[in-house]
Formats: C-alpha cells, sequence, structure tokens
C-alpha cells in the first residue's frame, strides 16, 4: 500500500495530499496524458476487451432487429406484470450516467479541486449509459417504427401526446439531460482537442481535432468565453442531476400501485442514482488508471473520496429502504402492508436480500481507512453497489407488478433469454463507445488537472507554512 500512496502527507491529518503526483512542471503533464491518445498501439487488452464488447453490442443489435420482426412476445413480460427487463435497464442505465454530471456541474460549482482527475471519462460515461437507456423504452413501446409519436411534433393524425403522462415526461427528461450533458463534455475538451491537434503527426487526426477544437488558440478571449460557457453549463446542468431521476421515479410514484404509489421516490431514487454512478465511475477507474499508467493522475486520494460519497449514498438508500417498511406499517394500508412484507419474504425475496446485501451492507467496510485505501477492496464493492442496484430496480418493478390487489391476477415474472441477451448486450455498446473513447479523446481534462497544481498558484508555497499564516493574522 506504501507504494500506492507516494505521497508521505497522506495520512498525515494536518496535510492534504497532492492532487497530482509525480509531476513539478505542465509540460510533463501534457506529455504523460497525451501519451494514451499518441501512442501507436493501444495495450493488448484494449483490442480484447474491444473486440468482446463490439460482439456483445452487434448481439444486441440482432436481438434488437429480432424483437422488432417477432414482436414483443419474445420477452419474459406476461399479465400482470407489463414492464419487465426493458423498464428495469432503463431506470438502471439512467442512474449510471448521474455520477458524471454530478461529479463535472455540482463539485464544479463548490470549487471542488479534486473532481479534476475524473470529470471526463465520469462525463463520457453518462453520454454512453443515457445512450444505453433511451434504447430501451423506444423498444418497449412495441411498434418501434412509431416511436415518433412521443415527441410532440405535427403528424397527419392530428394526435398530439398526453402531456399528464410521467412516461412522456421521461422523454422531455432523459432527452434534455442528454443534451446539456453532450454540450457540458464537449465544451470542456475543446481546450484538450486543440492539444492534440497542436501535437499531432497524423493529418487526418490533425483535421479531426482540429475541425472539433473549433479554432482554439488559448487566446485571453477564448479562454474568457470558454470559462463563461463552462460556467453557465454547469449551473444549467445542476438541477438536472435533481430533476432528471425525480421525473423517473414519477413513472412508479403517480401510480395507484402498492409498492409505487410513496412520496420519497424522488430523493430515493436521486440518492440510489448517485450510488450506483459513482460506483461504475470506480468500476471504470481502476482498470483504467493501471493499464493506461494514470496512477499519478487518479490518486488515491480521488478514489477515497469516491468511496466517502459511495458510503454516504448507500446510507441514504439503506435508510430510503427502512422508511419503506415503517410507511408501510404506518399507512394501516393493507395492501401497501403486503407489498413489502411479500418482498422480503415471498417469491421475490432472493432478488431482494441480493439488493440489501450489495448496497447496504457491502459499502459499510468504507468506515475503516484501510478498506477506502484498498484497489480490490473498492473494485469488488463497486462491482456488488452495480449488481445491487440493478436488482433494487427489478424488485421495485417486478414485485409489486407480479402480486396486485387481485390473487387471481397473480402471474410470476421470468425473464427470457431474449432479455437477458439484451441487457448483456447494452453493457456491449456501453464499453465499446467507452473504448474508443479512451482511444481517440483526451481521457482527462488536461487543462483543469493543470490548474490544480501548486505551479499554477504563486502563493502555493505558503499553503503549509503556519509561520505565514501567523505573520497574515497579524497583518
Amino acid at each position: 500500500m506504501s507504494a500506492l500512496n507516494v505521497d508521505n502527507t497522506v495520512d498525515d491529518p494536518r496535510q492534504r495530499s497532492p492532487l497530482v503526483l509525480g509531476h513539478t512542471d505542465f509540460a510533463s503533464v501534457t506529455n504523460e496524458i497525451c501519451a494514451v491518445n499518441e501512442a501507436p498501439k493501444p495495450p493488448k487488452l484494449w483490442y480484447v476487451t474491444l473486440v468482446i464488447s463490439a460482439c456483445l453490442a452487434s448481439t444486441l443489435l440482432v436481438l434488437v432487429g429480432y424483437l422488432v420482426v417477432t414482436g414483443v412476445g419474445v420477452w419474459g413480460n406476461n399479465n400482470p406484470v407489463m414492464w419487465g427487463f426493458p423498464i428495469v435497464n432503463f431506470v438502471f442505465w439512467v442512474g449510471i450516467g448521474h455520477a458524471g454530471t454530478l461529479i463535472s456541474a455540482i463539485l464544479f460549482l463548490f470549487r471542488q479541486k479534486w473532481r479534476t482527475s475524473i470529470n471526463r471519462f465520469a462525463e463520457a460515461m453518462t453520454i454512453f449509459a443515457v445512450i444505453c437507456a433511451g434504447l430501451f423504452p423506444g423498444i418497449h413501446i412495441g411498434r418501434v417504427w412509431l416511436a415518433y409519436w412521443l415527441f410532440p411534433i405535427p403528424n397527419q393524425m392530428e394526435m398530439w401526446p398526453q402531456f399528464r403522462s410521467p412516461l412522456l415526461w421521461d422523454v422531455f427528461a432523459v432527452s434534455t439531460y442528454f443534451t446539456v450533458s453532450l454540450l457540458f463534455w464537449y465544451v470542456g475538451m475543446i481546450p484538450d482537442l486543440a492539444t492534440l491537434r497542436d501535437r499531432s503527426n497524423n493529418r487526418i487526426k490533425a483535421i479531426a481535432y482540429g475541425f472539433f477544437s473549433l479554432g482554439w488558440r488559448g487566446s485571453m478571449r477564448h479562454w474568457h468565453r470558454y470559462e463563461r460557457a463552462y460556467l453557465l453549463l454547469a449551473a444549467l446542468a445542476t438541477p438536472l442531476v435533481l430533476s432528471v431521476h425525480s421525473v423517473v421515479s414519477f413513472d412508479f410514484a403517480v401510480s395507484q400501485l402498492p409498492g409505487w404509489h410513496t412520496t420519497i421516490f424522488p430523493p430515493y431514487f436521486v440518492a440510489g442514482a448517485i450510488f450506483s454512478g459513482f460506483a461504475m465511475v470506480l468500476t471504470l477507474a481502476i482498470p483504467a488508471r493501471q493499464i493506461w499508467g494514470l496512477k499519478n493522475f487518479i490518486t488515491m486520494r480521488h478514489l477515497e473520496n469516491m468511496n466517502k460519497v459511495i458510503l454516504l449514498t448507500g446510507s441514504m438508500v439503506g435508510y430510503a429502504y427502512g422508511t419503506e417498511f415503517f410507511i408501510a406499517w404506518y399507512s394501516g394500508e393493507l395492501y401497501e402492508k403486503f407489498a413489502f412484507i411479500n418482498r422480503a419474504f415471498g417469491q421475490y425475496a432472493w432478488a431482494y436480500w441480493i439488493m440489501v446485501s450489495c448496497n447496504v451492507l457491502s459499502p459499510q467496510v468504507f468506515w475503516f481507512k484501510r478498506a477506502r485505501t484498498s484497489i480490490w477492496l473498492m473494485f469488488i464493492v463497486s462491482i456488488f453497489v452495480n449488481i445491487g442496484m440493478w436488482f433494487e430496480r427489478f424488485v421495485i418493478v417486478v414485485t409489486s407488478l407480479a402480486q396486485d390487489f387481485l390473487p387471481s391476477s397473480w402471474g410470476y415474472y421470468e425473464p427470457t433469454w431474449v432479455d437477458t441477451m439484451t441487457f448483456v448486450g447494452s453493457f456491449g455498446l456501453f464499453m465499446t463507445l467507452f473504448l474508443l473513447f479512451i482511444r481517440f479523446l483526451p481521457v482527462l481534462a488536461i487543462a483543469e488537472i493543470k490548474a490544480v497544481m501548486p505551479e499554477a498558484d504563486p502563493h502555493a508555497h505558503h499553503e503549509h507554512d503556519p509561520d505565514h499564516d501567523h505573520e497574515e493574522g497579524h497583518a
């Protein structure tokens, strides 16, 4: 562990460990980060992972085609479980996309400097997760070729969407979130794309990077407009973090179904989304820093801070689980009581206890610093959290529908192989996009990382000087 904690100030409570290790000048930072994109060939593991991911993504496309040709009967959806894997997967992927905007926008507004080394690929993860999420409602409508009916555009039948439907609110919330996140991600990359343009030896790459860097020259006017645009987009994206998953929770909360009709869903869903999003950032960051040699930038301080956020949001999710049972008991509502007792002890009890074990119990190890600074342990916990958060969505969707008001209409939901492989294929699409991003776009925010180095602050040498602080106090 001492090898990982290069700086001996890590364990000194009076002094924070640096955010960038092994670099004392800006040129070396640029060289090391750009080397990820400029290397003649990526690591062999990149090729192996890309082939596997591309095969899974191809499977997804084939199965979507099979669904369109054959119909939704290839899924396990039945009566009463009209919502199955598609909606479970949609809510899962939307949740994964929340950490990127949280790290970028909210931590930026609060001037948290530790965000700089992880914000770029967290934002990329957001874009790719929302792409995966948007696929599932589109195919869940059955008649995929009529998906344009979801949008308020004039059509030949003069038929307008039902604006009182929360499913339509999803369309607007997710599309707005995707658009703002994409702009935020792209605007943040412009200075780094210009850096890759100026360093490129390949004419095609130079033209491509030059086109997307929008003629950036690093002038004072460019920086002024860049920082103003970035701040405005951060301010615009911040309420979206809270609103998008709140709207997704309204899909359930505005219904009359036991287990869904509850007012705690919006904050509960937002906490769960941030929880699963940070876990996915860890799942991606830990192998990336190892394979591409980014340990000087994604340091133990970054990983430990993310583990603290996971501990906090995991505890909030656990509190929400307990609150749900309290509400069911306190309400005196017979159907509500049955819904939650059935979740914990009924035919889907196995899914419920997997959810509780992964989401509530596994993050509790992060109370201990040794656990928060153990690479293997934090990676395993992040995998458990991702599994647990998928099961949370499964439990919410399926258990409430499978046994509703009338015992005569009860049924047991079992996913088919098409359901399962479509979900696995969505991971293939996500990883394919992520691997291509790492290869061709700046994986870390070069300009922002330089800004948090001591060399960027002429007064940095006074930061931990108690005599200087004493003198300034007298002054």
